[in-house]
């Protein structure tokens, strides 16, 4: 199994699952269930890659506080390497409130150490001891973002191959300078409302047209709709799995996830997308990004009993 580098942001989600009516200023909504769980893009995706076999490393800032050492407890018994991580006394640790129904999710986000990570602190002999760096929640990343394309750049001198994940821009700007990020970047993981915003066309296949630099693999998560890239100029569609979602929340990661797996074990495009597809789907049966991910065996079975 290849070596995977994850430099990213680390927070706690607070789950509160099954609302009925989404909550308006001055009034309070009940919901079914809550839950505090490790969180974040970045580490979601690290854990479904361990839980799939994978050796990962995390590089991140986090707290010296409580959340910040539940997070780096929880990312240990996940099999993560966590001796990269960077804490300060001064950082907070982020929180995410994800507020989830079966269907999909609304997150309330106070960044805090998400910001606070530097391309700086992934210097080249740690790159050096990785096969794979992925990057996940680029317009969260403040600290991050200026240094992406250097980052991505010194990645690829040393061999590696790259991924982003760019997550949602809060500010709803979705600046051009991702464009000169993904020249670095084989793997693009964007789900549909910012494949839409980057490329200012709400069709997914055009969309993926407008942003094709002729490097970058462009992978298109489409939830329901399963998910969308191109081979070659002609599309190539994997569709979603049928399941009860129990919560949303860190589906699009462990699709990452799923297929870097496959990437990495040179699989073929079409198989990477099914087992995105399908680490995606098995991910949504707990409550949190992590608690329900698909070992290797869980994923093969349900890929063998599609019809």
């Amino acid at each position: 199994m290849k070596k995977v580098l994850v430099a990213g942001e680390i927070n706690v989600d607070l789950i509160l699952q099954g609302y009925r009516t989404f909550p308006s200023p001055g009034t309070e909504v009940l919901v079914d269930d809550a839950a505090l769980t490790l969180g974040s893009a970045s580490v979601i995706c690290a854990a479904g890659l361990a839980r799939l076999g994978h050796p990962v490393a995390f590089v991140g800032r986090v707290g010296r506080d409580v959340f910040g050492d539940y997070c780096v407890r929880a990312m240990a018994d996940l099999g993560i390497d966590v001796s990269p991580l960077i804490r300060g006394e001064s950082l907070k640790t982020g929180i995410t409130a994800s507020i989830t129904a079966p269907r999909d999710r609304a997150l309330v986000t106070f960044l805090g150490s998400i910001a606070s990570l530097r391309a700086e602190d992934v210097p080249d002999p740690l790159l050096a001891q990785y096969q794979h760096l992925h990057v996940s929640s680029y317009f969260l990343q403040e600290g991050l973002r200026p240094g992406c394309p250097d980052l991505f750049a010194r990645a690829r001198r040393l061999g590696l191959s790259t991924s982003l994940d760019p997550g949602c821009d809060p500010s709803e700007r979705w600046g051009d300078d991702i464009r000169a990020t993904l020249a670095g970047v084989d793997i693009f993981f964007p789900n549909e409302v910012e494949l839409a915003a980057l490329a200012g066309e709400s069709d997914p296949l055009p969309a993926l047209r407008r942003l094709a630099n002729g490097h970058t693999r462009i992978v298109a998560k489409l939830g329901a709709e399963g998910c969308l890239t191109l081979d070659g100029d002609a599309p190539l569609r994997a569709p979603s799995f049928p399941v009860t979602p129990v919560d949303t929340t860190g589906a699009g990661d462990s699709f990452n996830a799923g297929f870097l797996h496959a990437y990495l074990g040179g699989a073929t495009l079409a198989e990477c997308l099914d087992w995105g597809a399908a680490c995606g789907a098995l991910s949504t049966r707990g409550l949190g990004g992590t608690a329900a991910q698909a070992t290797a065996g869980e994923v093969a079975a349900l890929l063998r009993s599609r019809p």
